[in-house]
């Protein structure tokens, strides 16, 4: 599962489920992603999401989202700190030898 591991349900303020309640009703329960077209989607919304990862609880960085833009947001993100992190465990390139410094 996805939050086995994750510490962010600890990291939420104590007054969450207030908040969360409070976004969802500040957006009429509707999905705030934009489509293509600038439309916000469709579907009714089931999840709130940080805009800007991290830990700002400002309602001004949640929005609602519909259960399938949460999670493929999320996966992408998951997949860009996966990829950050593969990357640093390489060693930097050695210079050539014949290089001057």
């Amino acid at each position: 599962m996805a939050w086995e591991n994750s510490t962010r349900r600890q990291r939420l303020p104590p007054d969450w489920p207030t908040l969360r309640r409070y976004v969802l009703d500040r957006d009429h329960w509707s999905c705030q992603w934009p489509t293509s077209t600038g439309i916000p989607c469709p579907a009714p919304a089931t999840d709130v999401d940080h805009i800007e990862p991290g830990d700002d609880h400002d309602p001004a960085n949640l929005r609602p989202l519909c259960g399938w833009h949460h999670q493929r947001k999320c996966s992408a993100e998951g997949g860009c700190a996966a990829a950050a992190r593969r990357s640093s465990r390489r060693r930097p390139p050695e210079p050539h030898p014949g290089a001057i410094t």
